[in-house]
């Protein structure tokens, strides 16, 4: 595998902080059905540019709802998400298709890659919605990805690949467009030790004071790695404090 320090460049999209939160959660809640309990509620929340947060609880608690919130996938029942002073939550589709493009990058619990193509192709999959030709730089782009993160890119299926190497491609695909933010939903969910802690490894590459990684996961090989832990309950936040482990550079 190619050293991962290409991938931990800050990310060139990314404006310097301005002594605002790159992200305010206000009063935000989501429910299904009026009579039903809200699946997560939160008061008032605030992550800075370049912060490394890792979100915990037991399954059902909210975590991966707040994740699909903040990226614009799912819209809320109540409430504000503010990204660098602008309430997504008032974007129309289009306009939050757009932003998400330019501004996340979303490595997905299953991966969501197609087994028939090849690992090159999955990672051109975010530039097939921007045009109807991919240029060559971005073809470069993908094609640099996949070699740092050390994917064969000989293969022609996707599906010739083991588990590990299938969760870099997705890595490498959610880093296209060079995205100021990360955001993971268990990333290393379906994956065994080693392959875990090459992924563990890769995604925290990316941290920097210009680039910010929010990551949901019951591995605490990855939460300790995060140096602000978020934990939920219920669907309520109930913890939110600085990793002593992870600023102490504990592995």
């Amino acid at each position: 595998m190619s050293a991962l320090s290409d991938l931990s460049m800050p990310s060139s999209k990314s404006s310097e902080p301005k002594g605002l939160p790159l992200l305010e959660i206000r009063e935000l809640s989501l429910q299904y059905g009026k009579d039903t309990h809200p699946v997560l509620q939160i008061g008032n929340l605030a992550i800075d540019h370049g912060e490394t947060v890792g979100i915990s609880g037991p399954s059902g608690s909210g975590k991966s709802s707040l994740l699909y919130l903040i990226s614009g996938l799912l819209k809320p029942s109540h409430g504000k998400i503010i990204w660098d002073g602008t309430d997504i939550t008032t974007f129309g589709e289009g306009a939050t298709d757009r932003w998400r493009r330019d501004s996340i990058g979303f490595v997905f619990q299953d991966f969501h890659l197609i087994d028939e193509v090849s690992p090159l192709e999955n990672v051109l999959i975010p530039a097939s919605f921007v045009g109807w030709r991919i240029d060559a730089a971005t073809r470069k782009r993908a094609h640099d990805l996949l070699d740092q993160v050390g994917v064969p890119l000989a293969r022609k299926s996707t599906s010739d690949l083991s588990r590990g190497e299938q969760q870099r491609v997705a890595i490498a695909r959610a880093l296209l467009f060079d995205p100021p933010i990360i955001l993971a939903d268990e990333p290393t969910a379906s994956l065994d030790d080693a392959a875990s802690k090459t992924a563990t490894d890769i995604l925290f590459s990316l941290a920097g004071p210009n680039r910010t990684i929010i990551t949901v996961s019951h591995d605490m090989d990855v939460i300790d790695r995060c140096a602000r832990v978020l934990r939920f309950d219920k669907g309520a936040l109930i913890d939110d404090s600085a990793n002593i482990k992870a600023k102490a550079g504990i592995a």
